[in-house]
């Protein structure tokens, strides 16, 4: 299965959907949002991309609580089962403990892609392009035997994504 996976769009409408966009044309089945999303426009774009998806609050986030009951807005962490793997979903790096095979959060506006006892922590950077001039997200494909994360990576003034990918074997739990 082919995970989409994308943090901190803040106010960047634009830039927010230049990465969707991305990861459902290289085939994202489902779409994770690791929290701050800040506009409600973002949300529109999360819940008519036509993928199911799950977004989790971040710190800058209190003000869509008015929208919870219209999109897929989790509490953090949250926990659920996505092809037969156990997720564990945050904004803030409060919850590292590895309770759960794919450990996704943001925040930090720093790619992190690490394999650490059976667990891969996931961290997409930010899409925003705020703290560097970089617009960041990745893919998380789940394998039987493995997860391959591809990184993308758009500077400013670039018209496509660079991608790097990782591949890490899996303990199935």
């Amino acid at each position: 299965m082919l995970i989409g996976v994308l943090s901190d769009t803040h106010t960047k409408v634009k830039k927010a959907k230049a990465s969707l966009d991305l990861l459902i044309e290289n085939g994202a089945e489902f779409i994770i949002h690791a929290g701050d999303v800040y506009e409600h426009e973002i949300l529109e774009l999360l819940k008519n991309c036509g993928k199911r998806y799950v977004c989790v609050y971040g710190n800058n986030d209190a003000h869509l609580v008015a929208f919870h009951n219209d999109y897929n807005l989790v509490q953090e962490p949250y926990y659920f089962k996505l092809a037969d793997t156990k997720f564990k979903l945050m904004h803030l790096p409060f919850y590292m403990t590895p309770d759960a095979e794919v450990l996704i959060f943001g925040h930090t506006h720093e790619f992190k892609s690490e394999f650490v006892e059976g667990t891969l922590f996931l961290n997409p950077g930010e899409s925003c392009a705020r703290n560097k001039p970089v617009s960041e997200c990745a893919l998380l494909e789940v394998k039987d035997k493995e997860f391959v994360v591809t990184y993308y990576a758009k500077e400013k003034d670039a018209t496509e994504f660079k991608a790097q990918k990782f591949s890490y074997e899996r303990k199935k739990r």
